[in-house]
């Protein structure tokens, strides 16, 4: 009998444990941290923002080709914007969430509505981090209809030949 009030009080400690670490695998909990996110660019909320990220080498890709960051190298990049009172300002119409089987590992794909860059879309992956979902990589893209790739290839391949040129 005390055996197997042992092993009770043992699987419920591990239980706990895993509860506490573990974030919630929900679509609500992790939809509430990328809307935070967002809302913390827009109110300019330098700290807030950078706080959702699991770590200086985080990952931020934006729309230029030139810009893929990690957090540490985002950071300065950003400051200015926040420093100004309003970074950016992205409202998510839509969004897919999908976790991993373990539930520790989110991905997701949003639709933005964004004023300075109209239809976007961020793309990312968050962790399960001491029972907080933080992000770990995140794309922003402008999202290019197919009736006008061609046109648009060919301005980004003249940008790029301006680019290398001025080197």
């Amino acid at each position: 009998m005390k055996n197997i009030l042992l092993l009770l009080v043992i699987a419920a400690s591990i239980s706990c444990v895993q509860t506490v670490e573990m974030a919630p695998s929900t679509d609500e909990a992790v939809n509430a941290v990328l809307d935070d996110w967002h809302v913390a660019a827009a109110d300019a909320d330098f700290d807030r923002y950078f706080n959702h990220f699991a770590s200086d080498s985080s990952i931020f890709m934006g729309t230029d080709a030139t810009e893929r960051w990690t957090v540490a190298e985002f950071r300065p990049w950003a400051k200015p914007y926040f420093d100004r009172g309003k970074a950016w300002d992205f409202t998510a119409v839509e969004r897919h969430l999908y976790f991993s089987d373990d539930g520790s590992i989110a991905w997701f794909d949003e639709v933005l509505d964004t004023p300075n860059l109209g239809p976007a879309r961020g793309t990312g992956v968050l962790v399960s981090k001491e029972g907080e979902w933080k992000i770990a990589h995140y794309n922003l893209s402008i999202p290019i209809p197919n009736a006008i790739a061609d046109t648009v290839i060919k301005q980004v391949e003249r940008a790029l030949e301006d680019r290398s040129s001025t080197k």
